[in-house]
């Protein structure tokens, strides 16, 4: 396996890699719930079925967007399933602290079990995004 300082440097750089380019994006401002509330909205079955069958321009690349995000979550889920089952051998085998096996068995079937629902949905969202191209 890689050494653990490796690891961990390179998640220190990713994620700085990625504060750096949250800040030079320019933030976008909420409207506040007021205004959102004041507005007239208009629910004839005839809008309702033009925006289903409609598709914004920017639609695809917000999409594209989400899938990209999805992706990046399921990587970092299997990094941490890689990360517990190395916890795991180190608490079970070389610590001998066998008291802690079952909850950390716990956690790593919770992340197992959350990856596969994260990469289930990705195959899921996949197949919208090839839909609006």
């Amino acid at each position: 396996m890689s050494d653990p300082r490796n690891v961990a440097h390179a998640k220190k750089v990713t994620q700085e890699k990625h504060h750096h380019q949250a800040k030079a994006k320019p933030e976008k401002r909420r409207k506040s719930p007021d205004a959102v509330q004041n507005q007239p909205v208009e629910t004839t079955p005839a809008n309702m079925e033009a925006a289903k069958t409609e598709q914004k321009p920017g639609d695809l690349e917000k999409s594209l967007a989400v899938l990209s995000k999805l992706k990046d979550l399921e990587f970092h889920s299997r990094a941490n399933i890689e990360t517990l089952a190395e916890l795991s051998l180190t608490i079970e085998e070389e610590l001998k602290q066998r008291e802690f096996a079952e909850a950390i068995g716990a956690l790593y079937s919770a992340q197992d079990a959350f990856h596969s629902k994260v990469a289930a949905f990705i195959e899921t969202y996949q197949m919208k995004c090839d839909s609006l191209k």
